[in-house]
């Protein structure tokens, strides 16, 4: 409640429960009256927050489930004022799920470094229910084990291929010059569109089922078709066009304008998840600096961004919403109601 309302620290929230003491006496019993923010940060650093993301990740699910393949994006994100030098660590990396169609964040894992998430992800998947959905990951969760993990989950995968993966991003990137995007090439894209927002941007997707014979690619589970992503964007002003290519592995075989929607989908973990909790709730602001009361602080971030983004009664934005449940005790209510019948 008090993460809605825009309380950002410790003292925020004391401040906050304070000043609405006498409305929230009519629905809890509060004999000692509020907390102080010392305490807050102590509870906080108590906090089972292993057990504490597990009963977030059974939560939420009950309200995600019930969209057919809904996209679970995967992907992580450090809180940059966590670190400690007096407690000799660095900012506290967390890999989080993103239900991309509901827009609902799923669950998180905490990990050392980034270099960890390969060990993260598989442990963060275990937890969730896929069975239908289609799971993407970038480069760093580019991996044959966790692709079986996903399989074995019942959910199809969609990963980014880059050039850490040396020999198998090498034969793809050679195989599409030669049959899709080389001069002459006789390949077709499933999907060629210009698009606006200022600047001239044309993206073409090649999906191609004969690059999964490629040799590099022959252990890789349940591989169903290779795609490449074409984006020129043209720089206002200079006449230069500057071009990116993608390339993804994928068990997929919905039709490929399904995959094109999925690719798009994959990349609103970073619009509609990270950059709200850095720009909306200043989680990079945070100078939370223990471990468990940083991580659990920011599950409750995420509990308030669920909680504030499926409220359908205004038109306001993320931030407006936020002033609002802060400003209006109706408001609250409403929005916490909402989540209880969900």
């Amino acid at each position: 409640m008090r993460r809605v309302a825009c309380a950002e620290s410790w003292e925020d929230i004391e401040l906050y429960g304070r000043s609405k003491q006498a409305w929230l006496q009519t629905f809890l019993t509060l004999p000692n009256g509020i907390p102080s923010h010392d305490t807050f940060r102590r509870v906080f650093m108590l906090l089972d927050a292993d057990a504490f993301e597990r009963c977030f990740t059974r939560c939420v699910q009950f309200r995600a489930g019930g969209i057919a393949r809904e996209v679970v994006a995967v992907d992580g994100k450090s809180v940059r004022r966590s670190a400690s030098h007096r407690h000799e660590h660095g900012p506290l990396h967390l890999v989080s799920t993103w239900a991309s169609r509901r827009g609902l964040a799923l669950g998180q894992r905490a990990l050392d470094g980034k270099s960890n998430e390969i060990r993260a992800i598989p442990e963060l998947l275990e937890t969730l229910q896929l069975d239908g959905c289609i799971v993407t990951l970038d480069a760093m969760g580019c991996q044959t084990s966790i692709a079986e993990r996903i399989r074995a989950k019942g959910a199809d995968d969609l990963l980014v291929l880059k050039a850490n993966h040396g020999g198998a991003y090498r034969a793809v990137r050679m195989h599409f010059e030669r049959t899709c995007l080389g001069s002459g090439a006789a390949g077709r894209p499933v999907f060629d569109a210009f698009e606006g927002h200022g600047r001239l941007v044309r993206r073409r997707v090649f999906v191609d089922a004969a690059a999964t014979a490629l040799a590099p690619l022959s252990g890789w589970p349940d591989l169903s078709r290779v795609l490449a992503v074409e984006t020129l964007r043209g720089i206002p002003g200079t006449g230069t066009v500057v071009a990116d290519i993608r390339y993804f592995l994928t068990s997929c075989r919905d039709d490929p304008s399904v995959l094109v929607g999925v690719i798009r989908r994959h990349w609103s973990v970073e619009n509609a998840l990270h950059w709200v909790l850095e720009v909306s709730f200043r989680e990079d602001d945070s100078r939370v600096r223990d471990r468990t009361a940083a991580r659990n602080f920011a599950l409750v971030r995420k509990i308030a961004l669920n909680l504030i983004a499926q409220d359908r009664s205004t038109q306001a934005s993320l931030r407006g919403r936020r002033k609002k449940a802060a400003w209006d005790d109706d408001y609250m209510l409403q929005i916490i109601a909402n989540q209880a019948h969900a």
